[in-house]
């Protein structure tokens, strides 16, 4: 860690609240410790200061091990939950899930129910939907559709650890090989059936063989703070796990976020949440946004873009998203 980053990172965690309770005026009955979004936009920026996050590359690497080290920091028991996968086009990718288990200290806790919340670390290689055909072939730093769900993550883990009063634990898993999926330009057959969300694919698979971690549902963080955005209910989470909707988008209204979690149905998204309920069989939904009348993409005008950088990251959307996340966690 670079010195200039761990004095903003500790600018930003001072500058936050951690008094174990939040009560904003919108609804008195919201709980749980206060989320920084200030420490959570640092999170993000550290993410991306390694540059791309792309499959087999240094950077990818330096940031696997910079945030297994940071959920360490947070008390967090930490796995990493390597595999080779092949890709779309037979590249073998060298993939590490990230799990990270809170556990609280309380010693009667023994055996009470786990929530998972996820997210994928990867970069696209490729900024195949950019406006610029030129750029088609670039790395996407990937701040908002990567860096953003981990720094939600990261800034859950760190209120657990210093506001240790919830009633439930939390798993925290950081997907991997979530992005490589077959660019728009690939014009050859795909070598796997389905090249989208390895990583959460391997994670479940291994689950299933053992399910005995209490997880009672998940929670999967996707593009979770970007500018303008808006949460609508995405199909394949009302498919499988619609209670566990209902409860999140409660925890919303709760918290003083409902605006940003519109009742309205999104899209079906093919997303890491998918072999988590059909392969893990753990009701898990996607908080992914919706942009409706985005002509570039219904994900948002920097999806898979080279446009997709700190710039058009925003505090108030990491607040809303993570304040529900602490509103659900602890309402448990």
């Amino acid at each position: 860690m670079k010195p200039t980053i761990l004095f903003s990172l500790l600018l930003a965690m001072a500058s936050c609240k951690s008094s174990g309770t939040s009560q904003p005026a919108e609804d008195p009955v919201a709980t749980g410790p206060d989320f920084c979004a200030d420490s959570a936009y640092v999170y993000c920026q550290r993410q991306c200061d390694f540059g791309p996050r792309t499959m087999n590359t240094s950077a990818h690497d330096l940031c696997r091990d910079w945030i297994a080290a940071e959920f360490r920091r947070h008390g967090c028991t930490v796995e990493l939950q390597q595999a080779q996968l092949k890709g779309y086009d037979g590249t073998m990718l060298q993939s590490s899930n990230i799990i990270a288990r809170h556990t609280s200290a309380d010693s009667t806790s023994a055996g009470r129910p786990r929530i998972l919340l996820c997210a994928h670390y990867d970069s696209r290689p490729w900024a195949d939907n950019d406006p610029d055909p030129k750029n088609h072939h670039t790395p996407v730093i990937a701040a908002n559709d990567g860096a953003s769900g981990v720094a939600v993550m990261l800034e859950v883990a760190r209120l657990l650890n210093v506001a240790d009063s919830a009633g439930v634990d939390v798993d925290f898993v950081c997907f991997d090989a979530e992005d490589y999926g077959t660019p728009q330009w690939y014009k050859g057959d795909s070598q796997v059936e389905d090249p989208w969300a390895l990583g959460a694919r391997h994670w479940a698979e291994e689950y299933a063989k053992n399910p005995e971690s209490n997880i009672s549902f998940g929670i999967l963080l996707d593009m979770v703070g970007g500018e303008g955005a808006r949460f609508h209910q995405e199909g394949m989470s009302l498919q499988y796990a619609q209670a566990i909707v209902q409860k999140v988008w409660s925890a919303a209204s709760t918290a003083g976020f409902g605006t940003y979690f519109p009742s309205s149905a999104g899209g079906y998204v093919t997303d890491d949440h998918v072999p988590v309920n059909e392969v893990a069989a753990i009701p898990c939904i996607d908080i992914i946004p919706y942009y409706p009348d985005c002509k570039a993409s219904s994900f948002g005008p920097t999806w898979h873009t080279v446009h997709d950088t700190m710039d058009h990251i925003s505090k108030e959307t990491l607040t809303a998203v993570g304040q529900t996340v602490i509103q659900v966690i602890y309402s448990e």
